[in-house]
């Protein structure tokens, strides 16, 4: 068994799209039409395209709010990334205007940063332990 996909709720779609293709650097995957307005729109690492899909899942049901912004309020990272170099990546994606919540924090062997996605999520970035 593998992770194959999951997802984060997002505000927007074409928001999100751009945030994670154009200033994460995943690639688009998957663009399906769902419905009236929303899609089936996945993201993959460049590094890992047969790799686990992020769902950029519209945030339409109610609990979604609530959820997120709970989340929000406590600091907690729905998701997390994993980078080779935390401080470089702060420093790539700061220069792009993304929005930190936690600067650079080395937690023993692993150091992580904590960034607004723009879309409504908290996404924790962290090393692999060695």
């Amino acid at each position: 068994m593998k992770i194959h996909l999951t997802s984060v709720f997002v505000d927007d779609q074409a928001k999100a799209e751009r945030f994670y293709t154009e200033i994460l650097g995943f690639v688009k995957k998957h663009d399906v039409p769902v419905g009236e307005k929303d899609r089936w729109l996945t993201v993959v690492s460049p590094d890992e395209p047969d790799g686990t899909e992020l769902l950029l899942e519209p945030a339409g049901h109610p609990a979604v709010k609530t959820f997120r912004d709970a989340l929000v309020e406590e600091g907690i990272p729905l998701a997390q990334f994993a980078v080779d170099d935390v401080k470089a990546e702060y420093q790539r994606l700061s220069g792009l205007g993304v929005r930190f919540t936690q600067e650079p924090l080395e937690m023993g062997p692993v150091t992580t940063a904590v960034f607004d996605d723009s879309c409504g999520n908290l996404i924790q970035i962290a090393t692999k332990p060695r």
